[in-house]
């Protein structure tokens, strides 16, 4: 165990240093940070790299099987109700417990409070679970169920308040985060193994992408009953501090207030998972054991990653974000561009993903080839968030093109690369987006449109998922491509199967 735990810090370490060393160059090359704000962002970013490692460890032996376990033992009854069931309960759990639902909630005051924000993206992915359900039960393909809802969403869009639209978008965006994404592609996987048939591999991916429409949709209809007037957003002060001990002060103070979020997000999903135990998986003990552990490593190192995302790296992103825009508006372009590219390296469920990738197509898509995609299109997505911000320009411009484009393109690539790139939407745009990303266009946002922060600077989580979803699709043309080419190459007629690696 000791030896796995090294070798996730060390991938943590890898991960979260190149976004740390843009902004420690940005922060000396442009206005400078007082000098203990900046021990405290990299103070913020050892407890990153500490926390994502031990999340990452927790993640494997712990929730990944919890959500494997439920969904490989409800679907051998083949009770249809009961597996619809699950899903509503285990999806309304699994997304109040999301970390970054509850940071961008955070950042938005009025009309909407946090919880009836949260619970209304909460039952919109318990809803859509079901839908994602019943498409497999029914083998309806993942495009016509895409092309349908997002048809019925962007109606929606059309009757909402405008105020409204750009954080919608984003609340579909963060709903699918670290504990999300493990959780509901094991369960995925396991639904898909029983009731997938000929196609099982194609159905274990997409639930996390149906799964974002329904937090949009839910945002959308409450969009249509309240006035965005009322919507008004958070701007974090920075702390001000005179000695080293206060920003340890600051830090030991701010944890116990994570540890507690993080136990009572985890303990719906820990209680169901012993209720599950005692009446219907009844786990040899080694393996409950092992779980249990998982677990532990799971509320720890969560908890220690929001605390140094939200005490570190959200004041860094205003700061920055605000000093980038004071020396010029067209700066924080190439600057967020370069941000989004290194961003996707320190998102945890981006490395879930793309692990579990690799192990379903059989090392055909690799993790490497993912993150090179994700993260050239984090880079294009991070670039159009601050041309917003710099021009004022409708994300209406953005998202109704960006989806057309990525909903056209599924029926030209094979499925698995559809569902993988609705996928990827959502779990790229995870906490570190919400927590820095965010905070940086809403610090630009206050030096260039004041005033305009909920129609400009949110709407950066939206772009950020929709990227993927067409840079994905474009990886699966080349594989078809290239698949096209070796067939009519090397293989004779009565060959069926290919599986190369595609870099």
């Amino acid at each position: 165990m000791n030896k796995i735990l090294l070798h996730k810090l060390k991938e943590a370490l890898l991960a979260v240093l190149p976004i740390t060393i843009i902004i420690l160059i940005l922060n000396f090359a442009v206005s400078p940070m007082d000098s203990l704000q900046l021990v405290s962002f990299i103070f913020g970013a050892v407890l990153l790299i500490l926390g994502m490692g031990l999340y990452s460890l927790g993640c494997d032996t712990a929730i990944e099987p919890i959500g494997g376990h439920i969904g490989a033992k409800i679907t051998e009854s083949r009770k249809v109700w009961l597996i619809l069931i699950v899903c509503l309960i285990l999806g309304v759990i699994v997304t109040i417990a999301e970390p970054d639902l509850s940071v961008l909630a955070a950042q938005v005051d009025g009309m909407i409070g946090k919880w009836e924000l949260i619970l209304a993206v909460a039952f919109g992915v318990g809803l859509f679970m079901i839908v994602s359900v019943l498409r497999t039960v029914l083998k309806i393909s993942l495009n016509y169920v895409l092309i349908f809802f997002y048809g019925v969403l962007f109606l929606l869009a059309a009757f909402s308040d405008a105020g409204f639209i750009p954080l919608a978008f984003d609340s579909g965006g963060v709903t699918t985060g670290p504990i999300t994404v493990p959780f509901i592609m094991a369960l995925g996987v396991g639904i898909s193994a029983v009731l997938g048939g000929k196609n099982s591999q194609d159905n274990s991916f997409g639930m996390i992408g149906i799964c974002s429409i329904g937090p949009i949709i839910a945002v959308l209809i409450l969009g249509l009953v309240n006035d965005a007037s009322s919507l008004e957003y958070t701007l974090s002060v920075p702390e001000t501090f005179s000695t080293f001990g206060e920003v340890m002060r600051c830090y030991a103070e701010s944890l116990p207030h994570y540890l507690g979020e993080v136990a009572i997000a985890l303990a719906p999903i820990v209680g169901f998972f012993l209720i599950f135990q005692i009446f219907v998986l009844k786990l040899h003990v080694r393996q409950l054991l092992k779980i249990i552990i998982g677990i532990l490593y799971t509320y720890i190192g969560l908890s220690i990653f929001l605390t140094g995302v939200n005490v570190g790296f959200m004041p860094a992103g205003q700061y920055i974000g605000g000093a980038l825009a004071k020396v010029s508006r067209w700066l924080i372009i190439p600057v967020g561009m370069v941000v989004g590219a290194c961003i996707v390296l320190a998102e945890p469920a981006v490395h879930v993903l793309n692990k579990q990738v690799e192990e379903i197509t059989g090392g055909t898509i690799t993790r490497s080839t993912m993150l090179k995609v994700l993260a050239i299109s984090m880079a294009c997505a991070l670039g159009l968030s601050m041309l917003r911000v710099a021009t004022g320009i409708s994300i209406w411009y953005m998202i109704l093109p960006g989806y057309a484009v990525a909903l056209t393109l599924s029926f030209f690539v094979p499925k698995i690369f559809t569902a993988i790139a609705f996928d990827s939407g959502g779990v790229a745009s995870g906490a570190m987006v919400s927590s820095f990303v965010l905070p940086m266009a809403k610090g630009a946002c206050e030096i260039l449109a004041p005033g305009q922060t909920m129609t400009l600077a949110f709407g950066s989580v939206a772009l950020v998922a929709l990227a993927p979803l067409i840079s994905i699709q474009i990886l699966g043309v080349t594989y078809k491509r290239k698949t096209a080419i070796y067939k009519r190459t090397f293989l004779s007629e009565e060959d069926t199967f290919l599986n190369f690696e595609v870099d």
